[in-house]
């Protein structure tokens, strides 16, 4: 009789640890520490809780510290442990996990042009297979534009962008045409990483009139050191992205990271319940775009905040130390 009561507590104690089990793994493979991907990250999160509700997921959350070998052996680690989906937070991130799987389903975030990331010439919108995801593009055109509006006297713009990003590339190569359309030369200043960004960033601040630096997820983990080779020169900065903006930049159009990662985590709640298909659904893009000014560099460099809110622009709060 014992023996029966132990073997029927053991049931009861094994059944009520399935019931506490999560329904879903997913492994989030993120490039880079800093805020933007921060942010995107913790949206896709708290969407996916709030879609399934709490311990309904299970995340493996890996950061590769902008190692693109580490998101090479961080989603391969995914891939053996079986895990659900798979979000590639950043364009390596995604890329690494596009090619270490063709059934877990993948999802991109913070990821700009996907034709770009994923080698797809004349992308449609639908990368099929198992991939898909949200992009930050922001309308390149028109951030090109507020250059112009912000300062109509420039001549020179110095595209300053990671050369291992292929996403940035794209963008400086269109905001070049737009500009070079209307009368401003453009110089490509690329750098390596982190280690030679000081010094290329002192050269294209030495060259031009103004800076233009794209959604770059390198740019944005060393903002500040630009910010220390550039702005005692008094060339300003126009950011690709909000992160980029803050740490060295005058002003920008940008997305909300936290809304976009929202965005993703609705998706792959979507996709893990069957309700769609990962290989029928399209990238889907930021609906709502915002001009914001640094404060702190607009002081700094006698820009006129009071015109720019006029314009529209609001200023950046940054999260204190």
């Amino acid at each position: 009789m014992k023996k029966l009561l132990a073997v029927l507590i053991a049931l009861t104690l094994g059944l009520g640890t399935t019931a506490l089990a999560a329904d879903y793994t997913v492994g989030i493979c993120q490039q880079m520490p800093h805020a933007a991907l921060d942010s995107a990250t913790q949206g896709f999160i708290d969407a996916l809780n709030e879609a399934l509700g709490e311990g309904a997921v299970e995340f493996l959350v890996q950061n590769a510290q902008g190692d693109s070998t580490a998101c090479t052996t961080i989603v391969n680690d995914f891939v053996t442990k079986k895990v659900d989906l798979i979000l590639g937070n950043a364009t390596t991130a995604l890329q690494a996990a596009a090619n270490g799987t063709f059934t877990i389903p993948v999802l991109g975030t913070s990821v700009t042009e996907y034709g770009t990331a994923l080698g797809i010439e004349n992308f449609s919108g639908l990368v099929g297979g198992n991939v898909s995801g949200t992009s930050d593009l922001a309308p390149l055109d028109e951030q090109a534009n507020m250059i112009l509006e912000l300062w109509p006297q420039a001549k020179t713009c110095a595209m300053l962008y990671c050369s291992g990003e292929p996403n940035s590339a794209y963008q400086v190569k269109k905001v070049a045409e737009y500009l070079t359309a209307k009368g401003v030369t453009c110089v490509e200043y690329p750098f390596s990483d982190s280690n030679d960004i000081a010094s290329v960033a002192k050269a294209a601040a030495a060259a031009a009139d103004v800076i233009y630096i794209p959604t770059d997820n390198t740019a944005a983990a060393c903002a500040e050191a630009i910010n220390g080779a550039v702005l005692p020169t008094g060339t300003p900065i126009m950011g690709g992205d909000e992160g980029i903006c803050g740490g060295c930049g005058i002003a920008t159009l940008c997305i909300n990271y936290y809304d976009l990662g929202v965005t993703t985590g609705k998706m792959a709640a979507r996709i893990l319940t069957g309700e769609i298909k990962i290989e029928e659904t399209e990238i889907a893009y930021a609906e709502k775009f915002s001009k914001v000014y640094n404060p702190d560099n607009c002081r700094e460099l006698g820009v006129d905040i009071a015109a720019l809110e006029a314009a529209g622009y609001t200023a950046i709060v940054k999260e204190k130390p």
